[in-house]
């Protein structure tokens, strides 16, 4: 027996390797040292910090993958990997700096795995971050066929005085809420149960959608939010705290920025969920509760602001594109999501 028998097949790693190399070269930084193909990743400290500190983050895209499996679409999934951990080490205000990614798959198909770089590529320029490294593990028996999975793990630098960690967050403060581009990558478990309990397909086209699959609406890439903030941070508008709404959604998620003795408070029809939600609530009969808790219903990411500043930073957000939203204000308690209907 060899190892091929086995059924790991070595060449299609080496063919792997070939097809990403000038792709993972191309998100190389001036800070990177040395090429791919090293046991390890080496990245110098950016000069001009004084106390810096580094700030590391890792995530999954979860079963949104099998979207992409059933789909054999696999060049934005990518793109969610660096997304899921990028927007939250920006929290901190930190830059990131550079990604790494673990691949598994039960037989390593060279062509199915490249997409997904590709797409990991394409969030890593859209973040500024070097693509450092990685892994790509191939287990028989483990996975079935074409399946795979993806983690990721970021790293960010931010100078110590600069470091957002809830103490710079006032009683009174604003939310400000930056649009999502979509469910992004967060229950997916149940948009997948949804979609099977009314017996589509996700290459089914629903007329709702406007010629578009199912699985291209539920494919659509999370939003990366590291060039608008950070050009938010040089702009003079001075942040308090920043929440990445991911798993959990706004209730979950808002609360971990603040400080403490305080509580974050959020009007209901403040923004306009995107359609895609109304969607899933009506064809699930989702409650508006498991909603909340479960997506991130339009908002993406959350910046506090003191309240002079909060038309600043929705006119600098405009001026960027992107749809903004006032969406509530810190108030006195401990640690609580208040929702206002």
């Amino acid at each position: 027996m060899d190892y091929r028998q086995a059924g790991v097949d070595v060449e299609a790693g080496r063919e792997f390797v070939s097809r990403i190399r000038q792709q993972v070269e191309s998100t190389f930084r001036p800070e990177v040292m040395g090429g791919i193909g090293g046991f390890a990743g080496l990245f110098e400290i950016p000069p001009g910090y004084k106390a810096p500190v580094l700030v590391s983050g890792t995530d999954g895209v979860g079963t949104k993958l099998k979207i992409a499996q059933a789909m054999d679409q696999h060049h934005t999934i990518g793109i969610d990997l660096v997304a899921m951990c990028v927007n939250d080490i920006l929290t901190t205000g930190a830059e990131p700096l550079y990604f790494l990614d673990y691949l598994a798959t039960g037989k390593l198909e060279p062509a199915q795995l490249a997409d997904v770089v590709t797409g990991i590529v394409t969030g890593c320029k859209q973040s500024g971050c070097a693509l450092l490294g990685g892994e790509t593990a191939e287990m028989p028996g483990f996975y079935g066929a074409g399946e795979y999975d993806a983690a990721g793990f970021a790293v960010g630098i931010v100078e110590k005085s600069s470091l957002l960690n809830g103490s710079q967050v006032d009683i009174g403060d604003v939310a400000i809420a930056v649009e999502s581009s979509g469910v992004h990558s967060n229950g997916f478990s149940l948009v997948r149960k949804i979609i099977e309990s009314n017996g589509w397909q996700w290459s089914d086209c629903l007329p709702e959608w406007g010629g578009k699959s199912l699985g291209e609406i539920f494919l659509e890439p999370t939003r990366i939010y590291v060039q608008p903030i950070q050009a938010l941070l040089k702009s003079g508008i001075n942040i308090h705290g920043m929440a990445h709404i991911t798993g959990g959604g706004l209730p979950e998620n808002l609360p971990r920025c603040l400080g403490p003795g305080q509580s974050i408070q959020v009007k209901a029809h403040s923004w306009s969920p995107l359609p895609v939600f109304n969607w899933l609530a009506d064809k699930g009969q989702v409650n508006a509760t498991a909603m909340l808790e479960t997506f991130n219903l339009g908002v993406g990411f959350v910046v506090l602001v003191s309240p002079d500043q909060g038309q600043a930073t929705l006119d600098f957000f405009s001026n960027q594109g992107l749809v903004a939203n006032q969406i509530g204000q810190v108030i006195e308690g401990n640690g609580s999501f208040v929702w206002l209907e």
